[in-house]
């Protein structure tokens, strides 16, 4: 088999990192759902609401095993959590479609607004944690 490296041990031995990144993710998604909620119910009334709420419960899921996905990951070796990230992310995303589609057969929801709220809303948490991220980043080196 093969041996690990010191740094893979090291990386073993920590909090999982990415684990607390997808749970900072989802706290956001308390600021990020109402608003996206409030916006699908004023376009396309009580329909729109509960079919956003769908698709932030979607997206905040998809964090959540994101999140415990890879630092399972980073604690076998650093060629798992490439290939993780990498071939996990299309999976994922496969995941995703396959659950709007589940369950658009299965609930009355408004597709485009299932659709149009999974993609806002992966996208700004996105976007939101990156700024985070850079910013502590930054008080770092000063």
């Amino acid at each position: 088999m093969f041996e690990r490296s010191d740094a893979e041990i090291y990386v073993a031995q920590q909090r999982p990192v990415e684990l607390d990144l997808a749970k900072s993710t989802v706290r956001r998604s308390v600021v990020v759902g109402p608003v996206i909620v409030v916006l699908a119910t004023l376009i396309r009334g009580w329909d729109g609401a509960w079919s956003a709420a769908l698709g932030i419960v979607i997206v905040v899921g998809y964090y959540l095993i994101t999140g415990v996905f890879l630092s399972m990951a980073a604690r076998i070796s650093f060629a798992a959590y490439y290939a993780g990230a990498l071939f996990g992310f299309i999976v994922r995303l496969g995941l995703i479609a396959a659950t709007m589609y589940l369950l658009a057969s299965i609930l009355p929801v408004d597709r485009v607004v299932l659709g149009v709220s999974v993609v806002v809303a992966y996208l700004a948490l996105l976007v939101l944690e990156v700024k985070a991220l850079a910013g502590e980043r930054r008080e770092d080196h000063v």
